[in-house]
Formats: C-alpha cells, structure tokens, sequence
C-alpha cells in the first residue's frame, strides 16, 4: 500500500562511489577558468542550457565540464534521487520523524489524477477546498459577501506567520500586475504590534475582512494578532460579537478553536498534514492570493506548479531543470565551500521572491542529522539571500564581484515587461546580461592596463571573475509563471536534500525558541519578581527589561 515503503537506506554520501570521484575530479578542475572554459568550446553557451515548461535555464557559467556533469548525475543516481521522487508523488510517508506523506504536489493535481495516503484518494479533497475557495473569492470580490453592516469589503488582511505569511505576501507582490486594484491587501505576522498597528491605521473596519491562517488555531504570534484584530473591530463596530463572522475567516484544521473565537465553521478552509507551511502557498493559505488575482489567475498559477512538477518527475537528470540546479546548489556547497547562494530577479514585482526562498531553502534544508539519525558528514543547506536587480548592483554586488568569498548566483529575467516604458526593460535586460558576463569573464590586469590605469590604481580594478552563475528567462510574470518558479525551487531543495539524505519536510529547530518563550512571557510579565532558572546572561537580561519597563511605566 502506498505510504508503507520503507526508503533505502543509503551510505554516508561520502561513501558514495560518485561522491568520490567528484572529490578527485574537483582537484582537477577547480582552478581551471570559464574564460578557458569558453575558449576551448565555442558552442558551450549552446549546449549547456536547457528549456522546458516555459523556463530557459542558461547554466554555461559554471564551473563544470562534461565529466562534472556526468558525475553529479552519477550521485543523483546513487542517492536514488528517482526513488525519492517516486516515493514523493506516490504518496509515500517521507517525512520520517514526523511519519507524514509529502505532498504539495497534490494541491496542484488535475481532477482527473488520483494520489492516495493512507488508502484514501486526497485529490477530491483538494479540489473540494479549492471550490470552495472560489465561491467564496467571488462572493467577495462581487459585493456579495458585506460586512456587518452591509457595507462592502474593500480591504483584506491576512495574519499568519512563516509559511502563512511569506507565500501569501509574496504572491500578492509578484501578481501586483493582475490584482484587483479595487481591494486592498495587508499582511500581518510578527507579534511586533507595529506590525498590526500600521497594517491597519488607514483601514475602516466596516469594509475589512481578516484571514487567520493557522493551522492548529493556536500559533502565539498568529492568535495574538488575531485577539488584536477581533478587538479592533469590535472597537469600530460598537462591540457587537455578531459582527466577527461576517469580517473574520479562518484557514486552519481546528473547527472547535475556530468557533470559539467566534468564527462559522462553514468559513473555515482546510489544509492537511501532508502540506508543509513552507509549500503551501498554493493551499488554502493561498486564499488572500485568490481574493487579489481571481479564481481563473489561481487556477493559472496551479497549472504553472504542475507542469514543473510534471517535468521533474519525469524528465532525465541531465534535462532536469531542478535537478540541475539542485545538483549544482551541491557542487558549489561541499566542493568549493559556498556557503551562500544569491537569487537576483530582474523584475521589480519579485521583490520578496528571495525572503520567500529564504523560508523554503533553510528550513527545509538547515539539518545536521541524516534520515537515519546520525551525523552528516558534509556541509548542508547553504544561505539564501538577495534582493531584485538593479538596486543590489548598487549595493552588495561588489562583494560577489571582487570579495574573496565564492557566491554563486542565480539571475531570473523576464522577456516581457508588465509595465513597459520607454527603454526601461532593454537596459533591466542588458544589466542581467552584462552582470553575468562580468562575473564569469572579469578583466585581467593586462586588459586594465591596457585602458591607460596607473599601476598602483591596476589590482584595485582587476575582476578575477571565475564567479558562477544560473539564468533564468521566462516569457512574463504571470500567475501561471510564478507557479513554475516557485515550483523550480521546491524541488531544487529536495534535490539537494536527497543528495545529502536528509529530512527537507520537518523543522524541528523552529521548535526550541518557542518552548523557552513561553515560559519567559510569565517572567517579563509577573507583577512579583520571578525566580529565574536561566543562565546568566538570560536572567540579567530579563532583570534589566523588568527594571527598564517598570522605570518607564
């Protein structure tokens, strides 16, 4: 029955015939150049790049020959990288400490398709959630749905935290371009109270509508600013409990914590247990993202999903965009020690795309122990980071182009401009272009000097380059496009998981932190002083915040 096979235990990948070989081959080739690279193989540009599902993946800049290639492959394999998948879409439980299937690629299934945990088929219930998310989107977005005094709805805000907040955040700042412009959309996470106070300063309470996002109804950053929220209303409708299930909705599993806040059951969405938080942007979570951009746009974004996920289940390694990068994301962390990778997106609407990856990358991928329990024995899970193009020119890009760490990069560009204006989009283009090629090639003394630089003034202007990197070109940023990106991602990390025989689906170390914060809430707040069991520099510090509040109070 499918979710009851046990995964291969593999060897320490260091043990892995592959992984070995790609020791002794990076002896060979890390010092070799991309100028020589490219001078030895004109056609290189050509031949290293690989197109499917609408995505142009450029990868010559990298530090790899065929035989790197050949070998990165050979580990895939060796992992059983296509065991893995397999176990992935047949809906097996590879969430091991947690004995729980993975299956985002579910949420974005066709009707038709049939994918079981448990025996029990999740496909109609998925579709099920998603109808009922669209009834209701255009109930809203139509002036069906009013408020509790009949009034319109004008303003969404969504309050969540982590994955119900950055997928939804992002979404709706990527799909600014399809949104509709008539509503307004905020987004509440952290328990900050700036953060609830200035996303609802200018908002009227009679035409605002909030979406609680968690799972268990019981998250402390999201039921504290969900308190807020019901208070606030209830402040500006007068204080009647009637008004909070026409302004409130929920996206949880808890039907009896929903209802006790005061929310109808009836307008509570699901998700399920086999939806990481960081992969469900396309579940209920997704709910203010269809609110902006329509049923039909997320239906569009659905089938971006899809049909990478169709392409990574089945095409071969050596064409397999996620794969590749994912393999590559390997290459650079364990052999050439990166530890960081930047994403650069040259389109102004993907600009919280990089903080996005951040949550999907590092908590997938953060883990010290393999599957089995024991220690890793390489490096894991490097650094996500970036910002859109071309302000990071002007700002970190130095330290990729002439700092000593190794940074490799990944640039998305778009053909298309959603806002095209004058020669706006030739220049973002020719910068993504021209970023790419300075990285790889750079200018050598000779060339510096050759332009009439003083000698003492030459090394300062020296780009060793050598500096790799990926692009990226889709057609536009559409939902559908989206869909594709954030799908390419998701299984880039699970490839790189796999490699290193990891869990990407449990995030235990999210965990510790929020035990010890809920018993220092009690402390800061007692009225008595507390007897403080911490060590030295906590309880001081918890000393001086009590002494500090009480002398401002």
């Amino acid at each position: 029955m499918a979710g009851e096979q046990t995964m291969k235990r593999l060897p320490p990948v260091r043990q892995r015939p592959a992984w070995a070989a790609l020791e002794a081959h990076y002896r060979k080739v890390s010092g070799l150049h991309l100028r020589d690279l490219f001078a030895a193989d004109p056609a290189r540009g050509e031949r290293l790049a690989v197109e499917a599902a609408g995505i142009y993946l450029d990868y010559s800049k990298n530090r790899i020959t065929e035989e790197t290639l050949k070998l990165l492959v050979q580990l895939a394999e060796q992992s059983d990288l296509r065991g893995r998948i397999d176990a992935m879409f047949r809906g097996d439980k590879i969430n091991v400490t947690e004995k729980r299937a993975v299956l985002h690629v579910a949420l974005r299934a066709p009707r038709s398709a049939s994918i079981r945990v448990d025996g029990e088929d999740v496909v109609p219930a998925v579709h099920q959630v998603l109808d009922r998310m669209s009834a209701f989107a255009e109930r809203v977005r139509g002036g069906a749905w009013r408020g509790h005094t009949g009034k319109q709805i004008r303003n969404i805000v969504n309050i969540g935290i982590g994955g119900s907040d950055l997928g939804p955040v992002m979404a709706y700042e990527a799909l600014k371009h399809c949104s509709e412009r008539t509503m307004t959309f905020r987004f509440v996470s952290n328990v900050d109270g700036t953060d609830f106070v200035e996303a609802t300063r200018d908002l009227e309470p009679a035409h605002t509508l909030f979406i609680i996002s968690s799972k268990t109804f019981t998250t402390l950053e999201t039921m504290t600013n969900a308190h807020d929220a019901r208070t606030w209303l209830l402040t500006g409708l007068g204080g009647d409990m009637k008004a909070v299930p026409k302004h409130f909705v929920a996206v949880s599993t808890n039907a009896e914590k929903v209802k006790e806040f005061g929310i109808d059951p009836a307008n509570m969405f699901g998700f399920w247990d086999w939806v990481g938080g960081r992969y469900s942007m396309d579940s209920a979570i997704g709910l203010s993202t269809m609110l902006a951009i329509g049923p039909d746009g997320f239906q569009a974004m659905l089938d971006g999903f899809r049909q990478v996920d169709e392409h990574f289940r089945a095409a071969p390694f050596e064409r397999n965009l996620p794969v590749l990068m994912g393999l590559l994301s390997v290459w650079y962390c364990d052999f050439f020690g990166a530890q960081t990778v930047a994403v650069l997106p040259y389109e102004q609407y993907l600009k919280r795309f990089p903080a996005y990856l951040q949550q999907l990358t590092m908590e997938s991928n953060g883990k010290h122990v393999t599957l089995e329990g024991e220690r890793v024995d390489v490096d894991t899970g490097p650094i996500y980071w970036g910002e859109p193009g071309t302000n990071g020119q002007h700002s970190f890009y130095q330290l990729i182009h002439q700092g000593t760490r190794l940074i490799p990069a990944d640039f998305i560009a778009f053909v298309h401009s959603l806002n095209p204006l004058g020669r706006h989009h030739d220049m973002l283009l020719a910068n993504v272009l021209a970023q790419t090629e300075a990285l790889a090639f750079g200018k050598t003394a000779e060339e510096v000097k050759a332009e009439g630089t003083p000698d003492w003034l030459v090394p300062h202007r020296v780009f060793e380059g050598n500096r790799p990197s990926n692009t990226l070109l889709l057609d536009s940023l559409t939902p559908r496009a989206l869909g594709k990106l954030v799908a390419l991602y998701e299984h880039n990390v699970f490839t790189q998981g796999v490699i290193w025989n990891i869990d990407s689906f449990d995030q235990w170390g999210v965990e510790l932190g929020k035990v010890l914060a809920q018993r220092i809430i009690p402390e800061l707040e007692s009225k008595e002083e507390p007897k403080l069991g911490h060590d030295s520099s906590t309880n001081t510090l918890i000393r001086r915040y009590r002494k500090l509040k009480g002398a401002a109070s």
